[in-house]
């Protein structure tokens, strides 16, 4: 198959072609910096000229409300009539377990925005809703830092690492479309204050985290439900501990 993939020079991106092509697929990664841009429609038609199978794994360049918005509705709309026109089979899009419920936040809504464009396009889809990667830890940590202070919301998470999410992503793509939304989650749930404060440690790092029911999460406070699927995800084989041990040092 001809399998385009939106932000696949990406983290998740660059793995999941790597996947594909090991499959003998011909796999495209397309990103403004290939000359494919789904905001300005820069790139589309030629790119989806005989293609059977579109991943999106764009994100937004800002997560400010508006921007995030007009984001996801502009690069959706504009990525999902380039597929109609070239006869796209199979639409999969990668978006977040708790998208419905964290509408609090400009980003979840913007992502909301996208899911609803997907199932109204006519395109055969499939949506993954995975939790948080583990890669985004330490940005979390940062997101919620004051002075020597972390406080984080401890709201259950169930992270995933991004190479569970790669070997997920390529397992849609050559599956037929759901026409609905299949999660993915990392095999060990842990509350948001407690992961992060095991990650700080275990990175020599002296912050410390305190639990804040009130800390917003992307803009959204947490309850303990919000992060964490009740679907029956397909869950990933990574720990927190085998992925941490393979994360390169500086």
């Amino acid at each position: 198959m001809k399998i385009v993939i939106i932000g696949g020079t990406g983290l998740i991106g660059t793995k999941t072609v790597e996947r594909l092509r090991k499959q003998g697929h011909e796999v495209v990664p397309a990103s403004p910096n290939t000359g494919v841009n789904t905001v300005t429609g820069e790139g589309l038609a030629e790119t989806l000229a005989g293609c059977d199978v579109v991943i999106d794994l764009a994100n937004a360049p800002s997560f400010e409300d508006k921007a995030v918005l007009d984001f996801f509705e502009t690069s959706g709309r504009n990525l999902l009539a380039a597929e109609r026109s070239a006869g796209v089979k199979h639409h999969i899009a990668l978006s977040v377990v708790g998208t419905e419920r964290l509408q609090e936040s400009g980003y979840f809504r913007g992502k909301l925005a996208q899911e609803k464009l997907i199932k109204a396009s006519g395109i055969p889809y499939t949506i993954v809703h995975s939790t948080q990667f583990m890669e985004f830890l330490g940005g979390i940590a940062q997101s919620g830092t004051v002075g020597d202070t972390v406080r984080l919301s401890p709201a259950y998470v169930q992270p995933i690492a991004s190479d569970d999410v790669a070997d997920a992503m390529a397992a849609v793509a050559l599956a037929a479309p759901v026409n609905g939304t299949v999660e993915i989650a990392g095999p060990e749930r842990s509350r948001l204050s407690d992961l992060v404060a095991r990650y700080l440690k275990a990175s020599g790092d002296n912050r410390k985290v305190e639990p804040d029911r009130e800390a917003r999460y992307f803009g959204a406070l947490l309850k303990d439900g919000s992060l964490v699927s009740d679907d029956n995800p397909r869950l990933g084989r990574i720990t927190f501990e085998e992925w941490f041990a393979s994360v390169p040092r500086k």
